[in-house]
């Protein structure tokens, strides 16, 4: 017992003596894979309709263009975009989209996601159209 813990001092001040180590790139490590549901309702289009899982990195699920709808989600992030972002836009215009609606949980670069996309006005519209085809396009 009194070897071992000399050995541990003896390893912990030739670890001080060689400096501080480098950081690990943990936050990529133990963040969460890049998974989501997206829910799709009232679409009007039976084969859009219904639940699908979307993964990224790699690309797979059920999700019917997975590896566009990641390709998407990583361009948005390259330009510091937020995908899944409340719009902020306080004059919308008067316009109707449809009743389809979206919910989109899961994660994504290590944040938790929880948003619906509805296509109520224009606002709603350009942020819908955004995420094509993460959610599918009006012509899916």
């Amino acid at each position: 017992m009194l070897r071992l813990a000399a050995f541990a001092v003896t390893s912990a001040l030739a670890a001080a003596a060689a400096g501080p180590l480098p950081p690990l790139p943990l936050g990529r490590l133990l963040s969460s894979p890049d998974r989501l549901t997206i829910e799709i309702s009232k679409s009007g289009n039976r084969l859009v309709d219904g639940t699908h899982r979307l993964e990224c990195h790699p690309a797979g699920g059920d999700h019917p263009f997975a590896e566009d709808a990641c390709a998407r989600l990583d361009t948005l992030a390259r330009q510091g975009k937020d995908p899944f972002a409340e719009s902020d836009a306080k004059n919308c215009s008067f316009q109707y989209g449809g009743s389809a609606v979206a919910r989109v949980t899961g994660t994504w670069r290590g944040q938790k996601v929880d948003t619906t996309f509805q296509r109520r006005n224009g606002c709603d519209i350009a942020r819908w159209k955004n995420l094509e085809p993460v959610l599918p396009g009006e012509h899916s």
